[in-house]
């Protein structure tokens, strides 16, 4: 990898992240719909996401390209679990500051995408050796609790997004928060198998088992949030049926995440002729984000609740791109060209 192309898929998140930041900026301060209290706040955090994601991105460019310090070491991964915080308490804020339904989605979302910023901060510690492989840069017990943190993390997706279901039927905003939720808890599981594939195949200990089991799991995950979707499009009312929307976005980002667990896994060991093949998925999975947000928000000038989708899918469609520059990384630093 050249400098050049160095600072271009650095620059990518970046990128993305200013997007998320200004589009849900722009959408919660423009028009007059109720909506905007919900989808401005909610793409806006997904930028701290892909600063996360620059995090990890520097992380293994500066490795391959020999630009690695101590400073960068322990800053990039600061600077993942610090979005990450403060994605978390923008949310608790929210939640605490109103009881309106639109800051109570607002606010339970943005905390599950604090919690997913937080397991892609631990992917960038887990990182931080990623050129070490040969010296087993983590002892056990380090690669364990790295493990233990998004495994956590994820658990405490799951228990949130269930509590919010139980309650479902009390109120829509209860529903809606609880099935976006159970999306975010879909990613943050699929990244436990990034960290656990990057840990251990850095420590050497990276089994037959796990090279077929990680990639499988993640695309499991994804397959979860996507049809649970399909089956919340069929909701009789219209506005939490169009929640469904969101958590196939989110089973999409599922998706993007196994292009670099399958890439990781298939190198192992072994020559993979199609590896600089699979950073398309990626590409693919942003380019649906994008092309069903387009038909969402026509379908929103008839009916307002698809407005919500259809801003936040623009978002997903970001962090999907993102992931496309960290899965070239990945096939460019472990590439045997």
């Amino acid at each position: 990898m050249n400098y050049g192309i160095s600072v271009l898929f650095r620059a990518i998140p970046l990128l993305m992240a200013l997007f998320c930041f200004g589009y849900g900026f722009f959408v919660f301060n423009y028009g007059v719909d109720s909506s905007r209290f919900v989808a401005g706040p909610v793409v806006f955090s997904l930028g701290f996401i892909c600063i996360a994601l620059f995090a990890t991105a520097a992380t293994i460019i500066r490795q391959i390209i020999h630009t690695y310090n101590n400073v960068a070491r322990f800053a990039l991964p600061i600077l993942g679990y610090l979005s990450a915080t403060i994605t978390f308490l923008a949310g608790f804020i929210l939640l605490m500051s109103s009881p309106a339904p639109a800051d109570f989605v607002a606010g339970h979302v943005i905390c599950g995408v604090g919690l997913i910023t937080a397991c892609v901060a631990t992917t960038a510690t887990a990182s931080t050796r990623f050129t070490l492989i040969q010296d087993k840069a983590f002892n056990f017990w380090q690669g364990v609790f790295l493990i233990l943190v998004a495994s956590f993390i994820s658990i405490v997706a799951w228990i949130w997004a269930y509590r919010l279901l139980a309650h479902s039927d009390e109120h829509s905003q209860y529903f809606v928060a609880g099935h976006v939720m159970a999306g975010l808890a879909c990613i943050c599981s699929s990244l436990i198998a990034l960290v656990a594939t990057i840990a251990r195949q850095i420590r050497n200990t990276y089994s037959r088992l796990e090279k077929r089991l990680w990639h499988r799991f993640v695309i499991l995950m994804g397959s979860i949030s996507l049809i649970w979707g399909l089956f919340v499009l069929g909701d009789s009312d219209p506005a939490n049926a169009s929640t469904g929307y969101i958590m196939i976005g989110l089973g999409l980002v599922c998706y993007s995440i196994s292009s670099k667990v399958i890439l990781l896994s298939k190198i192992w060991r072994e020559e993979f002729k199609l590896a600089n093949r699979i950073p398309l998925i990626p590409i693919f999975t942003a380019l649906f984000c994008l092309f069903l947000s387009a038909f969402l928000f026509e379908m929103a000038a008839e009916h307002s609740y698809y407005a919500i989708p259809a801003r936040v899918l623009a978002g997903l469609g970001a962090i999907c791109f993102t992931l496309f520059s960290i899965v070239s990384i990945l096939e460019s630093g472990t590439s045997s060209k």
